[in-house]
């Protein structure tokens, strides 16, 4: 079962409530008798592989030194 997290609109009070998905949300306060809110957290990301940091986009990194170039094919192509 989750457990989810409510605030008091009142008196600002911080309560968690395990619950079952299928549950009616709390909507009083258990400390002022207050209504109560659910509140929602963002979901954390977790970036995994290559192409998430800096170092990976670079000039000079892994994808431009697998290149091979072609002895005389830039002079042939500018002139």
């Amino acid at each position: 079962m989750p457990i989810y997290e409510y605030e008091c609109n009142l008196c600002f009070f911080h309560f968690e409530k395990k619950q079952r998905f299928d549950a009616e949300p709390v909507a009083v306060c258990p400390k002022c008798q207050g209504k109560a809110r659910r509140v929602l957290h963002s979901t954390p990301i977790i970036f995994k592989g290559s192409g998430f940091y800096t170092t990976d986009n670079r000039k000079g990194g892994a994808a431009e030194k697998g290149k091979k170039r072609m002895p005389g094919k830039d002079k042939q192509e500018s002139e």
